[in-house]
């Protein structure tokens, strides 16, 4: 069967299951989005209740992502490879990225067959630019980067931005995280950059553990980490100012950010991290 073809039945790992809650789809319903189930709603409002700024936390991640972009693009990078992408919602990486360097090439994996039913919204590239669409799991680090629309779309003999963000904490063992990572960045030449965002306990610990908790309880496992770990991720490369921080603290822009002004570390509960390879 081919997911693609019109009438024909979805392969059972693409079907997109409506019974139990998705991360991806809790996280659209915290940015406000539309693309999640009855089922999502309720286990986001549960979170809410034991952390109720998650909606300004994961605002404040994606603002870290855009303004991470927007930094490495202005350095003169133009390729993206996204892990983790998510349920789209505008302005996507490739647009901020594409805002700067109209002829960025950006492509995009998550293994969430709700992103694959959106992925056309990922594939709206600035015409000088191009974008691209993997099905496939941060765990099988191969997959992804041995897919032909990687390897249609970026050249890996020029630098690369890898980009997982809000992903490595559902990766539960530190050590298999750090490999993924690791054989993710092996390809990549030097000048390519590393861009990692990573929920953490550490700056509201009775909040975060207690989301963490409900997390593992509805399906997802969740591992949040402290700083020393999540620093751990980017040994042997060059971290950009200013190193690990909560992540509305990575190079603010008040104007764009779309936080409540006084936003705390512990509303946001996030570290944020950006490093080159050299």
């Amino acid at each position: 069967m081919n997911a693609d073809d019109p009438g024909q039945e979805t392969p059972p790992s693409t079907r997109i299951r409506q019974d139990i809650p998705h991360s991806a789809r809790m996280y659209d319903y915290f940015l406000g989005g539309k693309d999640h189930f009855a089922v999502d709603r309720e286990a986001a409002e549960r979170v809410l209740t034991v952390f109720p700024t998650m909606k300004t936390a994961v605002w404040a991640n994606r603002a870290f992502m855009h303004r991470a972009t927007r930094a490495l693009a202005e350095r003169g990078l133009s390729q993206w490879l996204d892990i983790g992408t998510g349920i789209p919602t505008s302005p996507n990486l490739h647009e901020v990225a594409q805002s700067v360097v109209p002829g960025a090439r950006v492509v995009y994996a998550d293994n969430d067959p709700i992103v694959l039913a959106h992925s056309r919204a990922l594939m709206t590239s600035s015409p000088e630019g191009r974008t691209a669409y993997i099905h496939g799991d941060v765990r099988d680090p191969d997959t992804i980067l041995n897919a032909a629309p990687l390897a249609r779309t970026l050249d890996l003999g020029r630098p690369v931005v890898l980009s997982l963000i809000a992903l490595l904490h559902f990766v539960p063992d530190l050590d298999e995280a750090r490999d993924i990572v690791e054989r993710l960045l092996k390809p990549l030449p030097p000048g390519s950059a590393l861009v990692l965002s990573h929920a953490t306990a550490e700056l509201d610990p009775a909040g975060a553990c207690q989301v963490q908790q409900i997390y593992n309880q509805v399906g997802t496992t969740l591992k949040l980490r402290p700083a020393a770990e999540f620093a751990t991720f980017f040994e042997g490369l060059e971290l950009l100012e200013p190193g690990i921080v909560p992540a509305h603290r990575w190079r603010p822009d008040g104007d764009t950010d779309r936080l409540p002004a006084g936003v705390t570390d512990a509303a946001v509960s996030f570290y944020a991290g950006v490093a080159i390879k050299r």
